[in-house]
C-alpha cells in the first residue's frame, strides 16, 4: 500500500460542477454559445481597430491585444469544461494539467498588467493632455505591451516549474473546472512550502502592483476632473476612463479574492463561482463594457457595415 500510495499520478480528474450534472445539455449549449459569442466579438472588435484608422489611438491599441488575449484566455478553460460536459470526460493528464495552469497564469497576468498599462493612458490623457502627444508615443505604447507579455510568461513559468517538481499521488480529484493553483496544490503530498511561498509572493506581487497603479491612477484622475470647472469637460473627462474602470473593478475585486492569499486553502464551490467571473463572465461583458460606450467604436462600427 505505501508503495501505491508513493507512486507520482500522470492522471487527474476535473471535478468540475456536480450539482449542475443533471442539467449538463443546458449549461453544453450555454457555455457553447459564450465562448462562440466571446470569440466573435473579440475578433469583431480587433478587425475594426485593425481596419480603421479613426481607431488607430493608443487607447485601441491596448484594447486590440487585450482582445487578443482573451480570446487565448477564455479558450484555455472553456474547450475543456466543454468536454466535461458534452462528453464527460474529466480527465486531465499531469503534462495537460500543468500546460493549462502555466497558459491560463499567464494569460491572466498579462491581462492584469494591460488593465495598468491602459489606466497609464487613461491618467495622461486625462491629468496631462498637453503632453500625450510626447508620453503616449507608438514605441511607448510598443514598450509596455512588449513588458506586459514577456515579464508576465517568466513569471508563471518560474511559478509553474515550482509547481511541477511537486509530487501528487492521490487524491487524483481536482476540485474545480480547470487546473487552477489552489486545487492543485491541495493534492500534492510532498512538502510544497516553498513552491506555495513563491506561488503566492509572486502573484501577490503581479496583482499588487497593478492594483495599486490602478488605485493611485484613478485617485489622480478623480482629483483632476474635480478641478475642471465645465460640468461637459468633466463628464467628458470621465468618460475616457468609465468602461476600463468597470472592467478594472470586476477584474480586480475577483482575482484579489481568489489569490491575495497562500493557496493551499480548503476547496469550495464559492471558489469556483468566483474563478467563473472572470474567466467566463468577464470576458463576454468586456466587448459590450469597452465598446459599447466608445462612440468612435460604434461610428466605426456602423461605417464598417
Amino acid at each position: 500500500i505505501e508503495e501505491k500510495n508513493s507512486t507520482q499520478l500522470h492522471m487527474f480528474l476535473l471535478l468540475g460542477f456536480p450539482a449542475l450534472a443533471d442539467l449538463h445539455v443546458l449549461f453544453s449549449i450555454v457555455f457553447l454559445l459564450t465562448y462562440i459569442l466571446t470569440v466573435l466579438k473579440n475578433m469583431v472588435i480587433i478587425a475594426l481597430i485593425k481596419t480603421n484608422y479613426e481607431l488607430y489611438k493608443p487607447m485601441y491599441f491596448f484594447l486590440c491585444h487585450h482582445s487578443f488575449i482573451e480570446v487565448w484566455y477564455i479558450s484555455v478553460t472553456i474547450p475543456k469544461l466543454l468536454s466535461n460536459f458534452i462528453a464527460e470526460d474529466r480527465s486531465i493528464s499531469f503534462v495537460g494539467c500543468m500546460t493549462q495552469l502555466f497558459f491560463f497564469s499567464s494569460f491572466m497576468c498579462t491581462v492584469c498588467a494591460l488593465l495598468s498599462a491602459m489606466v497609464y493612458d487613461c491618467y495622461v490623457a486625462v491629468c496631462q493632455p498637453l503632453h500625450y502627444p510626447v508620453l503616449m508615443t507608438y514605441e511607448m505604447c510598443i514598450y509596455l505591451v512588449a513588458v506586459s507579455w514577456f515579464s508576465r510568461f517568466i513569471v508563471s513559468l518560474i511559478k509553474i516549474s515550482f509547481i511541477s517538481q511537486l509530487k501528487f499521488c492521490g487524491p487524483h480529484v481536482i476540485n474545480h473546472f480547470f487546473s487552477d493553483i489552489s486545487p492543485v496544490l491541495n493534492l500534492a503530498c510532498t512538502d510544497m512550502s516553498l513552491a506555495e511561498m513563491v506561488d503566492f509572493v509572486l502573484a501577490l506581487f503581479i496583482l499588487l502592483i497593478s492594483f495599486f497603479i490602478t488605485l493611485i491612477s484613478y485617485l489622480l484622475i478623480f482629483m483632476t476632473i474635480l478641478c475642471i470647472p465645465n460640468t461637459q469637460s468633466k463628464k467628458k473627462a470621465l468618460s475616457t476612463c468609465s468602461s476600463h474602470l468597470i472592467v478594472a473593478t470586476i477584474f480586480f475585486s475577483a482575482t484579489l479574492f481568489m489569490y491575495a492569499w497562500p493557496k493551499k486553502i480548503d476547496p469550495f464551490d464559492l471558489n469556483k463561482l468566483v474563478s467563473a467571473v472572470y474567466t467566463i463572465v468577464t470576458p463576454i461583458l468586456n466587448p459590450f463594457i469597452y465598446c459599447l460606450r466608445k462612440q468612435e467604436v460604434k461610428r466605426a462600427l456602423k461605417k464598417t457595415l
